[in-house]
């Protein structure tokens, strides 16, 4: 028998349920490891709801009693610093996990951008799937290496790059994110507002809205209302990102 096989008695698997149908962590996330009886199991342990915009997930503290999937949506990932302001860590979006930690407690605040849909899972579920799936073992050291990757990318950027160059390169991130979950990688919402994306960069408000003016004028970005970005030309974005010197 495969050990992955946990198809149950008397239940066919024949296709994703329906659950799974459209969750960005079939695709993106953790449970892009899992077969047809994998995603079952996982469709059974967890608990799906929808959220809005500006809902916190979980606080720093908390007790880290189960963990949260990204069906769809964006999140902030952000701590509160001894002075009382925001240190944002980082951006969450379809597909992805948040709060898995092997502490007693999260690490960090989580709250939606966006509405979305997520779902929860036990911890001890969770980690009872790890120990039967081992291919969720392995999906999930491949998500932990990727961000260990982009925390590393992360800290050249706020140490080594000027402020058009930041900007370029948390643009060229959300870019990869996109097109990582299929979607055109030049044309997408951006749901976070200057001053989250300064508190990322370490960067102050007026410093990121004049980078961003400075894109625009470059021809780099394009803001066409509301939330929407359009990069027209990312070949360029990643030259000024890493430090080449563009025509003006």
């Amino acid at each position: 028998m495969n050990p992955l096989d946990l198809t149950r008695p008397g239940r066919v698997q024949s296709a994703a349920p329906a659950a799974c149908t459209k969750c960005g962590s079939r695709v993106a996330g953790i449970c892009a490891a899992l077969d047809i009886a994998g995603l079952d199991e996982m469709s059974h342990e967890t608990r799906r709801s929808s959220v809005a915009a500006r809902e916190v997930l979980f606080r720093e503290g908390d007790e880290a009693t189960h963990i949260v999937m990204l069906v769809r949506g964006t999140a902030k990932l952000s701590r509160q610093l001894p002075d009382g302001k925001q240190q944002v860590l980082g951006f969450r979006f379809d597909g992805d996990m948040l709060g898995f930690t092997t502490g007693p407690c999260f690490i960090a605040d989580a709250e939606m951008l966006t509405d979305g849909v997520i779902c929860r899972v036990s911890r001890r579920d969770f980690e009872a799937m790890l120990a039967r799936y081992p291919v969720l073992q392995r999906r999930l050291i491949d998500l932990c290496a990727q961000e260990l990757a982009a925390t590393q990318e992360q800290l050249v950027t706020v140490g080594r790059r000027q402020a058009e160059q930041r900007v370029a390169a948390f643009l060229l991130s959300l870019a990869q994110a996109q097109k990582a979950r299929g979607a055109s990688p030049q044309a997408f919402e951006m749901p976070m507002t200057r001053a989250e994306i300064g508190d990322l960069l370490g960067l102050a408000l007026e410093t990121v809205s004049r980078a961003f003016s400075a894109l625009r004028r470059r021809g780099l970005v394009r803001e066409p209302g509301g939330n929407r970005v359009e990069l027209p030309n990312i070949a360029a974005l990643q030259a000024l990102a890493d430090g080449e010197v563009l025509d003006a």
